[in-house]
């Protein structure tokens, strides 16, 4: 089958867009997903794609809160995300992450990192996370839009993908939050998704991983490829190289990244404390990854 891959047109999805190019459809097409993660489930659940390249926050929170619209069946990215926390580009009343408290924090949707994200900012904080209160802004540019006509005091994103943004004179950083787990999981819908092509997939993309992430690469080629195309400077493309670390293999994923990233997302109010013992086969294809 020809795989469908839902995927956010990032810096991160680099060795993905090198192995689109060499693969040219034969095996799986792209499916790309501006709004991010939540949107990515969504789309899982709605029959649009059959594996999702994803954050690890969210897929976790996902299936802890009962979706049975996919599993997990591998990594991506093992080193964290560091988030920006961002404001409006006039002088405010938010100059730092502590005057967020009691606002209204803009997402892109229900369920997305950039919500996740916020219940963790708070529990760092020590707010009340029930307290929180969000306004969801579909993308990028609603996001920006929110915080700069006063409907909102701030959100999150990605640090490198926004820092354009800030360049530019749109918004201001005020603080980051990177995330306490490695950043990047692979989801695939239980059924729609048939193991062996999703393992030739997480085979391909392995390779076309370590090759990006190779010592050589990193000198040279992809610092140019990043930079040609996402239009990124050399001095961030070079900043975000030297932190992002990649899997040897796809396909593995080690069992206390679910475990850690659950008790964290319990603790900030995400998710609430299962019942019993969290059953590994709850979260994870096995006929598909290996967990270590």
């Amino acid at each position: 089958m020809v795989l469908r891959i839902g995927y956010v047109r990032e810096h991160f999805c680099s060795p993905l867009l090198q192995f689109e190019a060499e693969d040219k459809g034969s095996t799986f097409t792209l499916v790309e997903c501006p709004s991010g993660t939540g949107q990515l489930i969504s789309r899982l659940t709605k029959d649009e794609i059959d594996i999702a390249i994803a954050l690890t926050d969210p897929l976790i929170a996902g299936i802890a809160k009962g979706s049975e619209a996919y599993k997990l069946v591998g990594s991506y990215v093992t080193s964290p995300l560091r988030w920006a926390v961002i404001t409006g580009h006039k002088p405010s009343a938010y100059n730092k992450i502590s005057d967020l408290q009691g606002s209204t924090i803009g997402i892109s949707r229900n369920g997305s990192g950039s919500q996740t994200m916020a219940y963790v900012m708070a529990l760092q904080q020590r707010w009340p996370t029930s307290e929180l209160k969000f306004q969801v802004n579909n993308d990028i540019h609603g996001l920006i839009n929110s915080v700069n006509d006063g409907t909102t005091s701030a959100f999150m994103w990605e640090w490198f993908t926004t820092k354009p943004f800030s360049d530019a004179g749109e918004c201001r950083f005020i603080g980051q939050v990177p995330t306490p787990w490695p950043s990047w999981l692979i989801a695939a819908h239980p059924t729609r998704a048939e193991p062996a092509a999703v393992r030739t997939f997480l085979n391909n993309l392995s390779r076309h991983v370590r090759a990006f992430a190779s010592a050589e690469a990193r000198a040279g080629p992809s610092v140019k490829f990043v930079m040609d195309t996402f239009s990124y400077p050399e001095t961030d493309v070079k900043e975000w190289l030297d932190a992002v670390e990649y899997p040897e293999d796809c396909s593995t994923i080690p069992w206390n990244v679910i475990s850690d990233t659950l008790s964290v997302l319990q603790q900030a109010g995400v998710v609430a404390p299962p019942e019993g013992a969290v059953k590994r086969d709850h979260f994870v294809n096995l006929d598909i990854v290996t967990l270590v």
